[in-house]
């Protein structure tokens, strides 16, 4: 059962007592209720950072300057909903709600459901909700929100986008299909169009080859992709640059006996197993990334047969610069529909 449904029930157990209301309990109820306080805007700043990746210290930097409240120790979306509803109960509303959280297309969202639980994909969500793992969203405390989630690329994701939407009851959700970059080198914040090329990780021909790949990919698209490949970061105004991460995919699969385990040779042999298999191919289907892109691993451990792969994702990000001035990045407007899905 739901907290906010627990509080109704309070409710009507109190009022359903037979004993009459006493002159300090009328006069109580006769006096005015708590006035609702509406906030501009809060941000919840929904992860920490690893390694050399600054992103979410560069966000927080960011909205400190444009002077908003923050709040960055809530890492899943329990933990915000449960925020937003104490909120309520405290007649506080919020205009806008910023949610920072890394994305990509193939792995959902860094946020995750609940303390133990997973990233939040479309299924991971729906099942949170049947299962009662987060708590449920108090009606109409956020039915007037816009909810703004910098999460790169999830503009593209419109079905995920709607699922939380219906999570959070918000009156309008909105994420750019672009990367969102904070603390750039001529922007606190700007948006970048991403291009994306493969390969199978640590086996890369080397920037000549994926630079061919990538202009044959993009054949309209007008970039140096050696040079942005080759560049790490923001080095000059307006020009793109690159960054990488990895994708994996593993199965095992339990055999009767030994001898029934297929014996995998090389990758050919890998691929041509993994094709013939109805539920790998459905996954690397929904990645849509070539199965040559991917470094295959089989390894037998008793009656048990592995299958690694991992794919290199090399993303080149291009800066969107304003289209009556090249001089100048495009600016964030969050009712912009050419920059934001918009639900």
């Amino acid at each position: 059962m739901n907290k906010c449904l627990i509080m109704v029930l309070v409710s009507v157990l109190m009022l359903g007592g037979k004993m009459p209301f006493s002159q300090k309990s009328e006069a109580a109820l006769a006096s005015p209720t708590k006035k609702e306080m509406v906030q501009e805007s809060i941000v919840f700043i929904a992860g920490f950072d690893e390694g050399d990746n600054t992103y979410y210290n560069n966000a927080k930097q960011y909205f400190e300057n444009q002077g908003l409240p923050i709040v960055d120790s809530l890492y899943t979306i329990d933990d915000i909903v449960n925020y937003l509803n104490r909120a309520g109960e405290n007649q506080v509303r919020f205009n806008e709600i910023h949610i920072v959280s890394h994305s990509n297309a193939w792995l959902g969202m860094s946020l995750k459901t609940n303390s133990t639980g997973e990233r939040i994909t479309v299924k991971t969500l729906q099942n949170a909700k049947k299962n009662h793992d987060i708590e449920t969203m108090c009606d109409f405390i956020t039915s007037d929100s816009k909810i703004i989630f910098h999460s790169c690329g999830l503009g593209e994701n419109q079905p995920l986008l709607q699922e939380l939407k219906n999570t959070f009851k918000a009156g309008q959700v909105v994420a750019s299909s672009y990367f969102n970059v904070f603390g750039g080198k001529y922007a606190g914040h700007y948006l970048a169009k991403p291009y994306y090329g493969y390969y199978p990780t640590a086996e890369s021909l080397g920037p000549a080859h994926l630079s061919k790949e990538f202009k044959e990919t993009y054949p309209e698209v007008n970039i140096d992709w050696f040079t942005a490949i080759k560049t790490r970061k923001e080095s000059s105004f307006g020009k793109a640059y690159s960054f990488k991460f990895n994708i994996p995919v593993d199965w095992e699969f339990t055999f009767d006996s030994v001898t029934d385990i297929p014996t995998l040779q090389d990758k050919e042999a890998i691929m041509d197993w993994v094709s013939e298999s109805p539920e790998m191919a459905e996954v690397l289907f929904k990645l849509n990334i070539p199965i040559e892109k991917f470094r295959w691993r089989s390894t037998i451990q008793g009656n048990k047969l592995m299958i690694n792969g991992k794919t290199t994702v090399l993303c080149v990000l291009a800066p969107i610069l304003q289209s009556n001035n090249v001089n100048e990045y495009q600016n964030i407007t969050f009712n912009d529909p050419l920059l934001y899905q918009i639900l």
